[in-house]
């Protein structure tokens, strides 16, 4: 939900190799060849291209390169090693299912006799509500609704993956546990805003439909290193954002809407506490490889999850979308240079000691990262324009100023 004008989030990039990917030896750098995949998205119109017809049930958006497996084979121990650390320091940050909130605790009870009444209470709420914040709630309840390929991406993770389905491991727990948990994210979202009655649900299910099946690329590899960098940026991004959304409910007086966000956002903490955990693991352990693997992730620049998204109809959904979303201040390019900020902060980057060479240069660009990104910010807010309105399926083709 980043803005690409203010620190160049590229939802399409085709990117080479950096130099910290082609490290021999056995740091995390070490990668097996690149796999490259035809794409047509994001090519230049001055550029010749040649047509390919797809195939039947080609995903509409496609990744122009992938590499798989960069992590050597010998680092699977040390996650191997760390089962029993994980069971007593990632697994407490669960919830028991019986102490769960779930959906309907927040939604009329269809059961009672006043339902309607409930209903009608929370649609003259929502119509307190202005289209750019249905844009931005919606957004964010699609890419909760593309669980499935969060989980899927957790399980691709060389040296954690849930190996049969029903792993008793510390990693396949925690995966399908979490999993389980934010699964009831988009389910009260989606069952609010079809409630609402503002917003057309048939193409919000058609972009989630799409999304799921053109997934993800974040660009971790196969690598837990790359892959719990990732997770802990995006954790503490969807708290920020649901946190916001919850703020701006607030302000426009809908409190039961804002106890909705708030509550996702709290379990986005948790997580994100989690996962920030586990990095500060592999800094403590492995230190030069887990600053080499931050650098790599934050030259790549981190992909938000629902950046493959599409509605059939918008071939820059996911640019509009995060553009209403800069601009009113749900999720914006100072957040991702705070979050940035934050965990150099956690994870005491600044402060290691007995790095290699190349990890001492890895340190250097991720300590002063973050006041580049707020000049280049500063930089496109000078130069800023009115930007054109744009139609949204998801509210009925009604326009919305980017």
């Amino acid at each position: 939900m980043a803005s690409r004008l203010a620190f160049g989030v590229e939802p399409f990039i085709c990117f080479s190799q950096s130099k910290s990917s082609r490290r021999n030896g056995n740091g995390y750098g070490l990668r097996s060849p690149t796999i490259s995949m035809a794409s047509t998205i994001g090519a230049s119109s001055s550029t010749a291209k040649v047509e390919t017809p797809k195939k039947p049930f080609s995903p509409p958006r496609e990744v122009h390169v992938q590499v798989a497996h960069s992590m050597p084979s010998q680092k699977i121990e040390i996650f191997k090693s760390l089962e029993n650390w994980a069971e007593t320091n990632i697994l407490t940050h669960l919830k028991p299912v019986e102490k769960c909130w779930q959906p309907q605790d927040f939604l009329p009870d269809t059961s009672s006799e006043g339902y309607e009444v409930q209903i009608k209470e929370l649609r003259e709420r929502a119509k307190e509500l202005p289209d750019e914040y249905f844009v931005c709630l919606v957004g964010d309840m699609i890419t909760e609704e593309a669980l499935p390929t969060y989980q899927t991406m957790l399980n691709t993770l060389d040296g954690v993956r849930d190996e049969t389905g029903a792993s008793l491991t510390s990693w396949a727990i925690w995966t399908r546990a979490w999993t389980a948990e934010e699964n009831r994210h988009g389910d009260l979202l989606n069952r609010y805003l079809y409630l609402s009655g503002r917003v057309d649900m048939r193409q919000i299910e058609k972009t989630i439909q799409y999304l799921i099946g053109s997934g993800m690329d974040p660009r971790t590899e196969n690598n837990p290193y790359l892959g719990f960098i990732y997770t802990s940026f995006q954790e503490r991004a969807t708290f920020i954002s649901h946190g916001n959304t919850a703020r701006h409910a607030k302000d426009k007086g809908d409190l039961k809407l804002a106890q909705i966000c708030g509550i996702i956002a709290s379990d986005e903490k948790r997580h994100e506490t989690a996962y920030t955990k586990i990095v500060e693991k592999l800094f403590e352990i492995d230190p030069d490889d887990t600053v080499l693997a931050f650098a790599d992730m934050m030259r790549k620049k981190i992909s938000m999850p629902a950046h493959l998204m599409y509605d059939g109809r918008d071939d820059n959904l996911f640019d509009h979308f995060s553009s209403v979303a800069q601009r009113i201040g749900v999720y914006t390019a100072k957040d991702y240079a705070d979050i940035l900020e934050f965990l150099v902060d956690r994870w005491k980057v600044g402060g290691l000691s007995g790095l290699s060479a190349e990890g001492r240069r890895a340190q250097e660009y991720v300590c002063t990262l973050v006041p580049r990104i707020r000049r280049l910010e500063e930089r496109a807010q000078g130069r800023a324009k009115l930007r054109p309105k744009v139609g949204f399926s998801w509210i009925f083709d009604r326009e919305v100023q980017l």
